[in-house]
């Protein structure tokens, strides 16, 4: 059915829905956000309340205990990092201090060296500032859509749990009934994709923030833990967390200790332990059913921040392996499937068309 229509209609009235999908994503983004990582949550937390309906609990008494314990769970993580911050706080004042004096000696030798007068550094410092007033405004807009996600979950993830038969029931209905056996694999697989990313990332972060501090201690950096949990957290963003999260302890380095070996040594430790997480922990532990090649991973979460911020970077990734999901079950998109992949087809001597005994063309192996 393709073909009743030329190749420039169908491919101008997909990329018109692209964009009006993307353009109301952005416009309900308050919205959508804490809906979406309550699905993801309430995915996660599946199993458990599943458990706890087995051994004759009632729903909504399973649903109240699983989410207890997750905000337990979140709650001691924050007091942690909370503590940490606490002790961070207290020498503020001699890092400030410590800081200033670095600045000012990076000034004057910017004016020895470079003929850069203090008052055009402070002028280029000015228009810095302005230009980065948009985006502290995007910063603290991103602080409150997070604060209202923090208010706001519990309830979609408690009403999300609660109504999961009913939502099921009408993914099936509103599909005919051959495709139900189709629609239900789409789920199982969604379902399994999103548990198998999560816990693979909670896995992961234990892992490098135990290694980021463990290197961190070694080298005599201070607040080593706080930078090792943070640099962590970081790491969950894909591609773009393991740069930022060696800045911070740089940066403290530079401000708290005389020369510049232990920074060389920070960059050299977090180097092996990205290798580490790229080579062994991460396809061993994160990688989940589905398969996203690097391309389209570093694209999608560009885009998800352009889109959502933060919150977009993070569910980027388990977004686009729902959609490969997807575009693997439905004939018409499965070529976009394959193109999301990490699978690739190798085509013998530079030939992409053979032809099978019947004459008719196909891909070549």
């Amino acid at each position: 059915m393709q073909e009743k229509y030329p190749f420039f209609l169908r491919s101008t009235v997909i990329l018109f829905g692209i964009i009006l999908f993307v353009y109301v994503l952005f416009l309900l983004r308050n919205i959508m956000i804490p809906i979406a990582f309550a699905l993801m949550i309430a995915i996660l937390l599946n199993p458990l309340v599943n458990f706890l309906n087995s051994k004759k609990i009632n729903r909504v008494i399973a649903i109240s205990i699983a989410l207890l314990l997750t905000i337990l769970f979140v709650g001691g993580v924050l007091y942690f990092i909370s503590s940490q911050v606490v002790k961070f706080s207290n020498n503020m004042a001699a890092l400030e201090q410590k800081f200033s004096l670095l600045f000012h000696n990076l000034q004057l030798w910017l004016q020895n060296n470079y003929s850069l007068s203090l008052k055009k550094q402070q002028e280029y410092l000015s228009e810095l500032g302005d230009n980065l007033k948009p985006l502290i405004g995007q910063t603290l807009g991103t602080v409150l859509v997070t604060l209202s996600v923090l208010f706001l979950l519990p309830v979609y993830i408690f009403l999300l749990l609660y109504y999961k038969v009913r939502i099921l029931n009408f993914l099936y209905e509103i599909f005919a009934e051959r495709n139900s056996e189709g629609v239900r694999n789409v789920l199982s697989e969604t379902k399994n994709a999103i548990q198998s990313y999560m816990v693979g990332l909670l896995m992961e972060a234990l892992i490098i923030g135990t290694l980021n501090s463990t290197a961190l201690l070694i080298l005599g950096v201070q607040y080593a833990i706080l930078l090792g949990v943070i640099g962590a957290l970081l790491n969950i963003l894909p591609y773009i967390g393991g740069v930022l999260a060696v800045i911070l302890p740089v940066l403290i380095a530079t401000v708290t200790k005389e020369g510049y070996s232990t920074q060389i040594g920070i960059v050299i430790a977090y180097l092996i332990i990205q290798f580490l997480d790229n080579h062994l922990i991460v396809p061993k532990i994160v990688s989940s059913q589905v398969k996203i090649n690097a391309l389209v991973s570093i694209v999608i979460v560009l885009l998800g921040g352009a889109i959502w911020g933060i919150s977009g970077m993070f569910l980027s990734v388990p977004f686009i392996a729902v959609l490969k999901i997807i575009f693997d079950r439905v004939d018409g998109l499965r070529p976009w499937g394959k193109l999301l992949g990490s699978e690739v087809q190798v085509h013998p001597k530079g030939q992409l068309w053979g032809r099978t005994k019947k004459g008719k063309k196909s891909w070549q192996a």
